[in-house]
């Protein structure tokens, strides 16, 4: 499912228009993007939760070449399935 068909089925769902709904998951999507960028953790009880991780620095290899290479330190994002999203999936 991409984002356009999440947008249709929520506005299915709700039984509002497709514009208004997909203003909303827009801001949800941006809100928990900022969020997560300050280190903030979002969770959502019941589904998960979307947080900051770290990678450290590590030696890699290019797959063309079989060089050595430094990869840099950087920062990910985690999602942690919750509970009832994990009893569903599992069914």
């Amino acid at each position: 499912m991409n984002k356009q068909e999440l947008i249709d089925a929520v506005a299915s769902a709700t039984g509002t228009s497709k514009a208004s709904t997909g203003e909303v998951v827009d801001a949800v999507l941006k809100v928990v993007s900022k969020a997560v960028a300050a280190g903030d953790t979002v969770q959502l009880i019941g589904f998960g939760s979307f947080s900051q991780g770290t990678r450290s620095a590590r030696t890699g290899r290019n797959p063309a070449t079989g060089q050595e290479i430094q990869i840099a330190a950087s920062k990910t994002v985690k999602f942690t399935a919750g509970k009832v999203f994990k009893e569903a999936v599992n069914r």
